[in-house]
């Protein structure tokens, strides 16, 4: 049986409401709400819950929730939260480097030594946040369900024989 929000609602978890506070097993556990998902993401806590954590490394997404056992390996942000990184990093720090270029035209040496580094680091610490708010999106999407009835097809059609 597939995972689905309600399925989690009703399944014992670690003994904590969706919460943190109360004994018993999480009672509304439904699809979040875009920013409620959203906000949970950044904060590196499961989308449905708000409890467990989304990722079991810097940017490895964990395979389920610990607290609600939501399937979030199942939810792949592939290229979106590079792009929206790279794009926000920007958009902070261009107008800046035009600024200093147009204000005191220092050697291209300079701005080389000066804000590669910055958008290397900018980009470093806005990527995990952006990705896990990524991921809350996606979760608000339904993509949960259709990634589990892709794989229990790929599943079956690697059970089936062959002809």
């Amino acid at each position: 049986m597939p995972w689905t929000p309600e399925s989690a609602a009703t399944s014992p978890g670690d003994g904590m409401s969706a919460m943190g506070t109360l004994p018993g097993p999480a009672k509304d556990l439904g699809t979040p709400p875009l920013w409620v998902a959203v906000r949970r993401g950044l904060a590196n806590r499961c989308p449905f819950c708000g409890v467990g954590k989304v990722f079991s490394g810097y940017l490895t997404v964990t395979r389920e929730c610990s607290n609600c056992h939501a399937p979030l390996g199942l939810l792949r942000a592939d290229d979106a939260p590079p792009y929206f990184t790279i794009f926000l990093a920007g958009h902070i720090l261009v107008p800046g480097v035009l600024w200093v270029e147009k204000t005191y035209e220092p050697p291209m040496w300079l701005h080389m030594v000066v804000w590669l580094p910055l958008f290397a680091i900018i980009c470093t610490l806005l990527l995990r946040p952006i990705k896990g708010a990524v991921v809350g999106w996606m979760s608000t999407l339904g993509f949960v369900a259709q990634e589990q009835e892709a794989e229990a097809a790929r599943e079956a059609a690697a059970r089936a024989p062959h002809a």
